[in-house]
């Protein structure tokens, strides 16, 4: 039975923490003279809203099952994204509903993709709620929040395994709190790391801090609307971010014993980061070989960087673009897709299928065709020594096939929408669709084609954006809590 009072209560105090969050962009509004500007209201509307969440669940207790887990979790990013787009509707620079919607669950989802054409018009306040908004939504709104409910009397780990993605999650603490502090403090600090990287680069410290946010996020919101090199033409910028890309890549626990621990030998004894190395290395090679081949870049020294940054920027579903990759030569194009498939490290900010899975994937396939020639052969999965659980597979499989059957769905329906045939681009064919669908799934932000890096996804219908919102949404949360609430089995009382 769901315990809706309890619900309540956890909503409450996660609504007082986004009227925190909205109220340093106030600051920051006052910091940059723009007055007071639209974020007072959303706050008023989120502490009234918090206020009666904590009135309800005044005498909820502490009893938290695993159905209100993903309750909570699969209504706070709604909630979050509802109240979060009111700043942009107040402000005037997004139009309608769908887009403040689109914008600000791009931003919860650590998507990146924008509905915005002009961001160096926009009020600095705004600029840095985005950025907010991606840094608190790439480590997770609930487990940002586990280390601090112990002390309102609330248990966690059904929140804990509710978000948490990857099919494997281990643990550096046996308190779920404790360890939800120790990976913060890893966040914090790789974001501390890449701010004073990017201001010794020449940025300017506000650029440099909301970039910072949205790299360790994985994300991919800019201040800037021109492409990093059209802007700031700065090859030192670009190696930081790649570096900073790559890190946020990884599993959080593994930085946190490679790093802290000072047991660097386990990062190459991880199957899932040396995959992702792999996957990286292959597909950066394959892109510098082509590019010079086909004489599509001037130097091998800017083909290197163009594929380094292009690759890890996708593979972690970050964003960022260095060049419009639309433009390199066609044959680029399904590695580029498979990256952007592929995502980083399960236990880290990025989306995606992520690398601990295609392991897995590349494991039971081995064993098969092992199994092919010694039939009676006994061929458990085994993954950095352990031996992979049946359950974990028969899971992997159900969410391999939820994953492309959303994906294919998402993209039919898009392209049943498609754009105003009165806008500038209404040609709109079923790879960009598709594009589409596995960016918004994925959380890369870019896609395909006229929907890449270079230009926002303002041209969408308001249904197609309401439908990218949605994929965004399942593709962050990893498929199964939100399609679980919608079965008639969640809702039964025993």
């Amino acid at each position: 039975m769901i315990n809706w009072r309890i619900i309540c209560k956890i909503m409450g105090i996660l609504l007082f923490i986004e009227a925190g969050l909205m109220l340093l962009c106030q600051i920051v509004a006052l910091i940059y003279d723009e007055g007071y500007s639209s974020f007072l209201p959303p706050v008023g509307l989120a502490i009234v809203l918090g206020v009666i969440g904590r009135l309800i669940g005044h005498k909820a207790g502490t009893n938290m099952g695993r159905k209100d887990g993903y309750v909570i979790v699969s209504v706070v990013w709604v909630l979050f994204t509802l109240i979060g787009m009111i700043p942009f509707l107040l402000d005037g620079h997004v139009s309608d509903p769908a887009s403040a919607f689109f914008e600000t669950m791009s931003g919860f989802t650590s998507t990146g993709a924008t509905i915005i054409d002009d961001l160096d018009a926009m009020p600095k306040s705004l600029l840095f709620w985005r950025s907010l908004t991606q840094w608190i939504g790439g480590i997770g709104i609930v487990f940002f929040t586990i280390a601090i409910l112990p002390a309102f009397g609330v248990g966690e780990v059904k929140l804990f395994a509710a978000e948490s993605t990857g099919p494997l999650h281990d643990k550096v603490h046996p308190r779920i709190s404790v360890a939800a502090k120790w990976i913060g403090s890893v966040y914090v600090v790789l974001t501390v790391l890449c701010t004073l990287a990017l201001i010794l680069c020449g940025m300017t410290t506000f650029d440099a801090v909301n970039y910072a946010m949205c790299t360790t996020a994985t994300g991919g919101y800019g201040t800037h609307s021109d492409l990093l090199r059209d802007y700031y033409n700065s090859a030192s910028i670009e190696y930081t971010l790649i570096f900073f890309m790559f890190v946020s890549g990884i599993n959080y626990t593994l930085i946190y014993y490679t790093i802290l621990k000072g047991k660097i030998h386990q990062f190459f004894h991880d199957a899932e980061a040396r995959a992702y190395l792999i996957i990286v290395l292959i597909a950066s090679a394959v892109c510098v070989v082509t590019l010079v081949l086909t004489n599509t870049t001037s130097n091998l020294e800017l083909a290197i960087r163009e594929s380094l940054f292009t690759v890890i920027s996708l593979q972690t579903t970050t964003g960022f673009a260095s060049v419009d990759y639309t433009l390199w030569p066609v044959q680029l194009m399904p590695i580029l897709l498979f990256v952007m498939f592929a995502g980083a490290c399960s236990g880290s900010t990025t989306g995606g299928f992520k690398c601990v899975r295609l392991s897995i994937i590349y494991r039971v396939l081995r064993n098969e065709f092992t199994r092919i020639l010694h039939p009676r052969a006994v061929l458990p999965v085994r993954l950095n020594g352990s031996v992979v659980s049946p359950s974990v597979v028969q899971t992997l499989i159900g969410f391999i096939t939820l994953f492309v059957v959303s994906l294919f769905f998402g993209a039919f329906v898009l392209a049943l929408f498609g754009v105003d045939p009165n806008d500038v681009h209404p040609n709109f064919n079923y790879y960009e669709a598709f594009g589409i669908a596995m960016s918004s799934l994925s959380n890369v932000g870019p896609g395909m084609e006229y929907y890449g890096p270079a230009h926002s996804w303002m041209i969408l219908n308001p249904h197609a954006k309401m439908v990218c919102s949605i994929l965004m949404l399942i593709g962050r949360l990893e498929i199964f809590p939100i399609i679980l609430i919608f079965t008639r089995t969640f809702w039964k009382k025993n």
